[in-house]
């Protein structure tokens, strides 16, 4: 099986973290390929900047079109999911999609952990998409960040066990979600200082994409009609000429 990774960032340190957790959570057999966006921004961490990666993700899974058995949209929040399911014949998932359905089954409440508060507007926005406002139990999150994405989770591992713990003590979380693609592969290193599951969408996405192209092999696309598209990367308006 092969999985395409689509981190909706440019930063490719984020994006080799990302590959790395998704390879070790996959089964074996299942190649992972992991791929940065080819434009837009080192890290997504607001609702514009998520509009902005959504093309960017887009001519990112098109670009390897052909070459995957399901994709993951690798950015908490999926930018470009709802598009992708519409426009592509396999089986996309979004890391956030993936770790709120995990955590739902995992446990009754689940909380919401990450590395900045910049991020919160967005997770509610995607959480409320997803249907699961009403199982989760809170957000948990971090000052303003301005450093290396690619080094968050080991920068501010010590604040992120300190707000999985208030999730659970302080919000009744059963579960907890670590939210965002730099804290990718994180989950398995605290998890011995957490009282609760830990749920890494990265990894959960990997999972259940598996499970997802026995369930839903490959068909035709949800929108077949063509369009002419204009004034985008040329692999996006191939996607909509079908």
């Amino acid at each position: 099986m092969r999985l395409l990774v689509v981190n909706s960032n440019t930063t490719d340190s984020v994006t080799a973290r990302i590959g790395a957790a998704a390879q070790e959570a996959a089964s074996t057999g299942t190649v992972i390929q992991a791929v940065s966006a080819p434009f837009g921004l080192p890290l997504i961490v607001s609702r514009a900047d998520w509009l902005v990666a959504g093309p960017a993700t887009l001519a990112a899974l098109a670009a390897h079109r052909g070459r995957y058995d399901a994709a993951i949209i690798a950015c908490f929040g999926d930018p470009g999911l709802d598009g992708a399911k519409e426009l592509l014949d396999v089986p996309v998932l979004g890391i956030s999609e993936a770790a709120f359905h995990a955590a739902a089954m995992l446990g009754r409440r689940f909380g919401v952990v990450s590395f900045t508060a910049a991020l919160r507007p967005m997770f509610e926005d995607c959480l409320a998409h997803h249907g699961l406002g009403a199982r989760c139990a809170g957000f948990r999150m971090g000052p303003a960040f301005a450093g290396d994405p690619g080094l968050v989770a080991e920068e501010r591992a010590e604040l992120l066990v300190e707000l999985c713990r208030q999730s659970v003590e302080q919000d009744g979380a059963e579960v907890v979600i670590l939210a965002g693609g730099p804290l990718a592969g994180l989950a398995p290193v605290i998890a011995h200082r957490v009282p609760v599951p830990l749920v890494d969408g990265t990894a959960a996405a990997v999972r259940l994409a598996e499970a997802m192209v026995g369930l839903a092999p490959p068909g035709a696309p949800r929108t077949t009609r063509s369009r002419a598209l204009t004034g985008f990367a040329p692999e996006i308006e191939g996607l909509f000429r079908g």
